[in-house]
């Protein structure tokens, strides 16, 4: 039984990997917010730390965003 799969077309593939890497867009925010949180009510490396991998959390976003949409061009 062999099964047809549809394929997805190059809009509904982007569609898709918006919403997917819209969720590590939240999570670099949150990540960045609670850095900025501990920066701001304790003395420490900690928020430095959760500040930097918020950045590049969303960095990393940046990169893939323009990628692929450079790919549909």
């Amino acid at each position: 039984m062999a099964s047809k799969k549809r394929r997805l077309t190059e809009s509904e593939e982007f569609e898709i990997m918006k919403l997917v890497l819209d969720k590590f867009l939240w999570v670099g925010v949150g990540l960045s917010v609670y850095g900025l949180y501990l920066l701001i009510t304790q003395a420490g490396n900690t928020g430095f730390y959760f500040l930097g991998s918020g950045v590049l959390l969303m960095i990393l976003f940046t990169l893939v965003i323009v990628r692929e949409f450079e790919q549909l061009r």
